[in-house]
């Protein structure tokens, strides 16, 4: 491909819509367009890069024994009624398209295949003896973001790589699950990325194991917390780690109340009367809302110096109240107007104690009348403690969890934090590092086998739920996470196995016939030889190429100049600059090699 035809259009400056570098490099060197909110245009070098990814992605599920197949994108309402997600996705969530046809039926735009495969597999997979079964896509995607940024990292349509698989036991799921994640490993290495997997919460998508794959870079959305000793990586989401030991309270024989004015924080607490954070119980109240309608307000205590993780409290709650009420829509902090709007106006905020009582809910226009009530270990775990005492400015010290009845079955919900010391070895401490996610794989079981019917006859001839993994990708978010990881001051640095282009030819003065005929000779040369090479046949100055090659990040540079007279060349590498002079006959077999490693992701520091 010659650049004077590649419909190239580079800008000097960044745009003012970007705020990450791969979001303003992918911009400024024309790979994509921005058409919308969260909606681009994936212009012709950056569909090069995709298709190469793509590539990748089928060559390692293929060689896993995965069959590829295409669902539809638009999905039937009824399936996912079935399922049980309509409502959260549409609602609480909010995050699926969705329309009536011309006769009223409902319809989304699929942000994931779950329910669509699984109402396949009932009626396609009868017997254990078809079993197991791996069936992938590489398909546009659709999540309604509510606030679409960085680019390709989180925009409303985007192109992604979704696996399932369909089992007769969990061991059989637990195997490909690992030869899954084998896969993961060697297309992120083959992609020329730095990934790490981490353990992960499972989300919307459900199943009893999932693991995340990081690509690091600073701009990362999601923070890594993972152990020095290489043994333990997770998502903040789902971390675990010892929080540091608390500092006793003295005790006394009863509980005392004392005046605390306006003294509504830990902070201020601790500053106002000497207390340590640890010393300190804290309750915050939350307002939950469920599929069938119900409001409940939820009482969570934690120790003074811990946050609330709300991801695992939303867990928590799913798992004792959903089985009722249905999906859990939202989550979100009570505040005071919204109380006084339910008539409330007994709840002193700032002022909590885990004894909070019921009675302050009656009355209330729509709320359950009962607290749904949740303790961290943090919380349950001290002997004697400083609270709220249910009265404003007013706190108890030396409260005891006997006073109360007793503690609450605690639960995990503290998030961890970096600094903390790791459960699988105490000497060691959690280290913090962002990540950006760009794939996912899950164990989910039986859920939506079980809620849409899809059953088998298993070797005794009973019929029993299939059982299913699923694998994600994120194939366009996998490019832009490329550019976040490798680029330098002057442009992109593509991993080679999947750059747009391997080699770009630069005629730096194309009024010069020896120039001209000797990059002619080797771009006709490099294709012929199966390299992805472009040529810069414009008339620009030569300045003008160069800049925008490294802005581009075509891995390899040949500059035909003042030497092509004598047959004499430029070879540059675009990520680490090196420069050597050579003749153009030595070219080929000078390049050849290097890149053919480089295809395979194997950087040539590592080379053998």
């Amino acid at each position: 491909m010659r650049v004077s035809r590649l419909m190239l259009v580079t800008l000097r400056d960044d745009p003012a819509e970007a705020e990450i570098a791969s979001h303003k490099l992918l911009l400024r060197a024309g790979y994509i367009r921005r058409i919308g909110s969260g909606i681009y245009a994936y212009l012709p070098l950056l569909w090069r890069v995709l298709q190469k990814i793509s590539a990748v992605v089928r060559e390692e599920l293929n060689a896993a024994g995965a069959l590829e197949t295409l669902l539809p994108q638009l999905q039937p309402a009824e399936l996912w009624q079935r399922s049980g997600r309509w409502a959260g996705y549409t609602d609480g969530e909010g995050i699926m398209f969705h329309l009536e046809d011309r006769q009223g039926r409902e319809l989304g735009l699929g942000p994931t295949h779950e329910e669509v495969i699984t109402a396949l597999a009932s009626d396609l997979l009868r017997s254990y003896r078809q079993l197991p079964v791996n069936l992938y896509q590489v398909q546009t995607k659709f999540r309604d973001e509510i606030r679409p940024r960085f680019g390709l990292m989180r925009g409303r349509e985007f192109i992604m790589k979704d696996a399932y698989s369909f089992h007769a036991n969990e061991d059989c799921l637990k195997q490909t699950y690992g030869q899954m994640d084998q896969a993961y490993r060697r297309i992120f290495q083959r992609c020329g990325l730095r990934a790490v997997a981490v353990e992960a919460d499972s989300g919307a998508i459900g199943g009893s194991a999932s693991q995340e794959f990081m690509v690091t870079a600073e701009s990362g959305e999601d923070l890594i917390l993972a152990a020095g000793d290489g043994r333990y990586a997770a998502n903040q989401e789902r971390a675990v780690s010892l929080a540091p030991q608390a500092q006793p309270l003295e005790a006394a024989p009863t509980a005392a109340r004392i005046p605390t004015p306006g003294q509504t924080s830990i902070d201020a607490l601790c500053e106002a009367h000497g207390w340590h954070p640890t010393q300190l119980l804290k309750v915050l109240l939350l307002l939950a809302r469920f599929e069938d309608g119900l409001q409940q307000p939820v009482l969570v205590s934690l120790r003074g110096d811990q946050q609330l993780n709300e991801v695992k409290l939303s867990n928590a709650l799913s798992l004792r109240l959903a089985a009722e009420h249905g999906t859990l829509l939202d989550l979100q902090p009570l505040l005071p107007d919204e109380a006084a709007k339910q008539g409330l106006q007994a709840i002193p905020f700032g002022f909590l104690g885990p004894d909070l009582s019921d009675a302050v809910l009656l009355g209330g226009k729509s709320w359950a009348p009962r607290f749904e009530r949740f303790a961290d270990g943090t919380a349950t775990d001290l002997k004697a403690f400083i609270c709220g005492a249910n009265q404003r400015d007013e706190h108890c010290v030396g409260a005891r969890w006997e006073a109360f009845g007793g503690a609450p079955i605690s639960d995990d919900l503290r998030a961890a934090q970096p600094g903390d010391r790791c459960v699988h070895d105490p000497s060691q401490i959690l280290e913090a590092s962002r990540g950006i996610e760009v794939g996912h794989i899950f164990q989910l079981g039986r859920k939506y086998s079980t809620a849409l019917e899809a059953t088998f006859t298993n070797e005794s001839g009973v019929e029993e739920p299939l059982w299913m993994g699923c694998y994600g990708i994120g194939v366009s978010r996998l490019a832009q996470a490329a550019v976040e990881q490798h680029h330098d001051a002057n442009g992109i640095c593509w991993p080679t196995a999947i750059a747009p282009y391997e080699v770009i030819v630069v005629i730096a003065n194309v009024k010069e016939e020896a120039q001209v005929e000797l990059a002619e000779r080797l771009y006709n040369q490099l294709r012929l030889a199966g390299v992805d090479v472009l040529l810069d046949d414009r008339p620009e100055r030569a300045g003008v190429k160069f800049k925008d090659s490294e802005l581009l990040g075509i891995p390899w540079r040949v500059v035909v100049g003042r030497g092509a007279a004598d047959g004499q060349v430029e070879l540059v590498q675009r990520c680490s600059g090196e420069k050597q002079d050579l003749s153009a006959e030595a070219l080929e077999s000078t390049l050849l090699p290097q890149l053919q490693l480089e295809r395979r992701g194997i950087p040539l520091a590592e080379a053998p």
